[in-house]
């Protein structure tokens, strides 16, 4: 079953570049972009677009799906989320010093005034 555009668990971003990501915010489309779960227990159909803004009517075109076996696609995606997952952690890390550092230079100007 292609994604489920409808569904309120569907979220779509288009950045700058034109780039499109299509997702499910639940992270139980395995195979997104291109298909949601036929029987997806957590399915709900949308009832309003409140607060969203629309970008234009033509809705930009969904990429090819890739040629392959399903669960080699499945596979490599999976395996691109945790390359990701694995740096979060020292990433928010560094995030959180650099935070910390700008905050207290900050403080210390002021004190010293």
């Amino acid at each position: 079953m292609a994604m489920r555009e409808e569904c309120k668990h569907f979220q779509s971003r288009t950045y700058p570049s034109g780039d499109v990501a299509r997702f499910c915010e639940l992270d139980l489309a395995p195979e997104a972009p291109w298909r949601c779960p036929a029987d997806c227990p957590k399915y709900e159909r949308r009832l309003a677009d409140v607060a969203w803004v629309h970008g234009s009517l033509i809705p930009p075109k969904i990429e090819e799906e890739p040629e392959g076996d399903a669960e080699d696609i499945s596979k490599l995606l999976h395996d691109a989320e945790s390359v990701v997952d694995s740096v979060l952690p020292q990433v928010l890390d560094d995030v959180a010093n650099d935070e910390r550092k700008s905050k207290r230079g900050l403080f210390s100007r002021w004190r010293k005034s």
